[in-house]
C-alpha cells in the first residue's frame, strides 16, 4: 500500500504523529508537506493529494487541517475522489466498507492523537465490501 499525506500550518502536529505511525507500521508514504506551522493555503495541500490518488499514483491519501472540512471540500472536487472526514473508528470503517472512500481528512482541532490513530489504522485496515454498495460507489463516480 502507498500512501500519500498532507496538512495545511493547522495539521502539522497531527500529521507528524501520523507519519511516525506509518512509519513504524512500515507503510509506504510520501509526505507532501507543510514542514512548519507557517500559514499556508490548505487547497494546495488537498488538492496535489487528491490528483495524485486519482491519477493512481497512491492507493490512499490522508489530509489533515485544523478540522479536516477545507481539506474534505477540496479533495472531493477531484474526479475520482471520495474524500470522508472522520473523526470516529465506526465512521472509519464505515466509509472503507461501504464507500470505498481513498481519502481521508482529520482535523487536529477536533480529534486527539491517539483516536487519530486508531481511525487511521481502522481506515486503512479496512476492507471495502463491494456487494451492493459497489452500485452505489459507481452512481458517485457517475
Amino acid at each position: 500500500m502507498k500512501v500519500v499525506i498532507a496538512s495545511d500550518h493547522g495539521g502539522v502536529n497531527l500529521k507528524r504523529t501520523v507519519t511516525e505511525y506509518l512509519t513504524d507500521k512500515k507503510i509506504d508514504f510520501t509526505d507532501l508537506g507543510p514542514d512548519s506551522m507557517d500559514s499556508v493555503d490548505y487547497p494546495d495541500y488537498a488538492k496535489p493529494v487528491a490528483e495524485k490518488v486519482a491519477a493512481g499514483e497512491y492507493d490512499k491519501g490522508i489530509l489533515i487541517c485544523g478540522t479536516g472540512i477545507g481539506m474534505n471540500i477540496t479533495a472531493n472536487k477531484t474526479k475520482g475522489i471520495r474524500c470522508a472526514l472522520v473523526h470516529d473508528t465506526f465512521s472509519a470503517k464505515a466509509t472503507r466498507a461501504h464507500n470505498d472512500s481513498n481519502v481521508l481528512a482529520m482535523g487536529e482541532r477536533v480529534i486527539g492523537p491517539g483516536l487519530a490513530l486508531e481511525v487511521v489504522d481502522t481506515w486503512l485496515n479496512t476492507v471495502f465490501e463491494g456487494g451492493r454498495h459497489e452500485r452505489r460507489v459507481c452512481k458517485i463516480e457517475e
